[in-house]
């Protein structure tokens, strides 16, 4: 049984943004480490000599990690707290990026996705379970979003000054440097995190809705926790959510959005950095907005807010792909833009999660559901690079936009699934709820 309820959490005060503010850097520092490969894929491809699907192979083995890291994490913040799960995940991404920073080989380079992959993956859950533990019930939502939002910036930085900092230097300095940064970051989120305010004596867990705050411990988050959170169709409907709205997004900016934008519509490094930065830019615009609308349309998210975002997605994907010729600019500039609205729509399948999930299984449903959209995305990246493999366009100086074309087509049937599921376990969620009425069994 959870322990009862303890009082809130008074106004934050400076310690508490602090200790927000060290966790978010860290967090961007993760998504610059995450997205680092992207975006200087060619370079990885010249420097490995790698195929498509062997280069793909580097950010699905890291997107995999990632995914299967997400329930044992939610386990271990239970029982340890953020500062030191957020403290050893630095550490292995520093590891990581020495590693590939000084990688001879492949096969010494995806060990280094490995480490990045685990790294990264304790991190975002972390700093969310800081901002439960240190911020007042109310502003967990608001503060959720913010932390996404500006998470986000560190894709900016691996597109724009990573990659010029790789051509003005080397590859061993290059990934070097960002090691460097990790063993920063570790110690100063071991100086200056902390679990709790200093008036509790255990880490905690908070329902935004009700605020109601309970002691967490992992002997509740084990295997029972994972059944019954996956048991509850809300929780299966938040999993399919963060399944179907960032992957496509996750994959273009991961991997394959630099390479398409470069040697297959022949645009230079610059312009197609702007495009993919207008991906990133457009993210953070469409965070603040989708998160009021969450908030006001609690039990129309998926028909008023996912499902549009899917489908925006998928008809600019396609208008790219079909276009006669080079797609215009200004149609790529959509694309991008329409990319963009998958991530702030997938944070409404933590707000499904939280909402269907009682406070001591939180970080167990928060895991299942994280774990979607990585598992698409990898699925689909590792598609992408096998389609183009088939094609004898493997390799940067085969790369064609016929082939891209092709290739591009791996999304449309994981869009098609995701989309299918979210509509039949949105129905039975309702169901649940009492807001429809249960279908008569067939006799």
């Amino acid at each position: 049984m959870p322990s009862p309820p303890l009082s809130p959490v008074a106004s934050p005060g400076w310690r508490a943004w602090l200790i927000w503010i060290v966790g978010v850097a860290a967090y961007v520092l993760a998504i610059t480490n995450r997205t680092s490969l992207g975006a200087v894929g060619v370079d990885a491809a010249d420097r490995f000599q790698a195929d498509a699907s062997t280069l793909a192979l580097f950010a699905v083995v890291q997107l995999a990690v990632y995914g299967g890291m997400q329930i044992p994490v939610g386990v271990l913040l239970d029982r340890y707290g953020s500062r030191p799960i957020i403290t050893v995940g630095m550490l292995l991404m520093a590891a990581g990026q020495l590693t590939m920073a000084l990688s001879p080989s492949i096969g010494v380079a995806i060990v280094a996705r490995i480490l990045l992959g685990a790294g990264d993956a304790a991190v975002f859950p972390a700093v969310l379970r800081l901002v439960a533990t240190w911020f007042p019930a109310q502003r967990g939502p608001i503060m959720v979003q913010f932390t996404g939002i500006i998470g986000q910036g560190g894709q900016l930085i691996a597109l724009v000054p990573l990659a010029a900092f790789l051509h003005a230097t080397s590859w061993t300095i290059t990934f070097g440097s960002i090691a460097g940064l990790g063993v920063l970051f570790t110690i100063l989120v071991a100086v200056v995190i902390r679990n709790h305010p200093p008036e509790r004596g255990a880490d905690v867990s908070v329902d935004t809705d009700t605020g109601v705050i309970r002691v967490v411990t992992s002997s509740i988050d084990t295997g029972v926790g994972i059944r019954a959170a996956w048991a509850h169709p809300g929780t299966r409907l938040a999993f399919w959510s963060h399944f179907t709205t960032p992957f496509a997004g996750t994959a273009f900016i991961l991997l394959w959005g630099m390479p398409f934008l470069t040697a297959g519509e022949g645009l230079s490094a610059a312009h197609a950095a702007s495009i993919v930065s207008v991906y990133v830019v457009a993210g953070m615009a469409f965070g603040p907005i989708i998160g009021d609308l969450s908030r006001r349309l609690p039990n129309h998210r998926s028909l008023a807010l996912v499902l549009p975002a899917v489908g925006v997605q998928i008809v600019a994907w396609v208008a790219v792909i079909a276009w006669p010729g080079s797609a215009p600019i200004w149609l790529l500039y959509v694309l991008a833009v329409a990319l963009g609205t998958g991530g702030p729509a997938s944070m409404i399948a933590f707000d499904h999660a939280r909402t269907h999930n009682p406070t001591h299984r939180l970080s167990t449903a928060t895991g299942v559901t994280n774990a979607g959209g990585f598992i698409a995305a990898l699925i689909a990246i590792f598609l992408i690079g096998l389609l183009l493999d088939a094609q004898g366009a493997g390799t940067p100086e085969t790369y064609t936009l016929e082939a891209f074309r092709l290739a591009f087509l791996a999304p449309l049937p994981l869009w098609l699934i995701g989309v299918f599921f979210i509509v039949l376990e949105r129905k039975r969620t309702r169901i649940r709820m009492g807001l429809d009425p249960e279908r008569p069994r067939r006799r």
